[in-house]
């Protein structure tokens, strides 16, 4: 994603990969094959591969700088996590589009995760001297106190695959005592403030980022992919409630559409920023012009 300027702040991305990743098929199982080829030959091309027929998918943090703070916005799947295969893609380049940005990890102020899944809270933690320490010695890490409590009674009852995401990711955090642990209406400043869109996790929410009269909001799962904007009604496999989901997803598409609001979903690939259009049909996603 090129360099973005929202008033006085800017964000940019550190991708840990990108590139086809899973069929519609396979990740909806609402999706309508005919009308899933309709929605995709209206698109850019960019967000599906039809040689392997599956989507282009994009792991990826945002990076937030903003005349007081340096922030990250999700942190992808992290290192040394020991996850099978789809999720044992090097990370190396995570650290070094991290390092391409000019930041080592005493520069971040504050990590925001818009939920706890294993690809969105991996680096929060890295292992040392066979412990899970806060990869952020400054940082304070922003988690919703509802999604933290609900990923913790899932893990102690050992519902969470695959592996102990939040021990390793989460509870860590809590213990070095750098977790802001936050509601719905959080606000950093008059930067930085959450949204709740709950459905995909029990507690997600949304990061707007507001400067100069200009806002963009980091969308995290609330869409994992363009076809979701077709049609909000396509739930993932992942979702913790897919019907409170579709009304989240549903309620920001009808906020946002035709504003000047830029949406930045983290699984976007290419360009990711983009705006989102009414349709007579429903909505339409277009990316940002270069």
């Amino acid at each position: 994603m090129q360099s973005l300027t929202i008033g006085d702040v800017t964000i940019t991305s550190i991708i840990e990969r990108d590139g086809p990743w899973r069929r519609p098929e396979d990740m909806f199982p609402a999706y309508d094959p005919v009308r899933g080829r309709q929605f995709l030959a209206e698109m850019d091309p960019v967000v599906f591969d039809p040689v392997s027929g599956r989507m282009v998918i994009t792991y990826q943090t945002f990076v937030v700088r903003t005349p007081k703070h340096t922030i990250l916005v999700d942190t992808c799947t992290g290192e040394d996590k020991g996850f099978p295969p789809p999720m044992d893609f090097p990370k190396a380049p995570w650290l070094e589009g991290f390092r391409a940005e000019g930041l080592r990890f005493e520069d971040i102020d504050y990590v925001f995760c818009t939920h706890l899944h294993i690809d969105h809270c991996g680096w929060n933690t890295r292992l040392v001297n066979g412990r899970w320490v806060p990869t952020f010695p400054r940082a304070k890490y922003v988690f919703h106190k509802g999604e933290y409590a609900a990923w913790e009674e899932a893990t102690q009852r050992g519902a969470t695959p695959p592996g102990q995401v939040w021990r390793m990711n989460c509870e860590p955090v809590v213990a070095a005592g750098q977790a802001l642990l936050v509601d719905d209406d959080f606000a950093l400043d008059d930067c930085i403030h959450l949204s709740p869109s709950p459905g995909h996790s029990p507690c997600h929410c949304c990061v707007n980022i507001t400067s100069g009269g200009q806002r963009a909001v980091v969308t995290g799962d609330l869409m994992h992919h363009a076809l979701q904007i077709r049609e909000p009604a396509w739930s993932t496999i992942f979702d913790w409630n897919a019907e409170q989901g579709i009304a989240s997803r549903r309620r920001f598409l009808a906020e946002v559409a035709d504003t000047p609001t830029v949406v930045l979903p983290i699984h976007f690939p290419g360009r990711t920023a983009g705006r989102v259009a009414a349709a007579a049909d429903g909505f339409h996603y277009n990316f940002l012009e270069e």
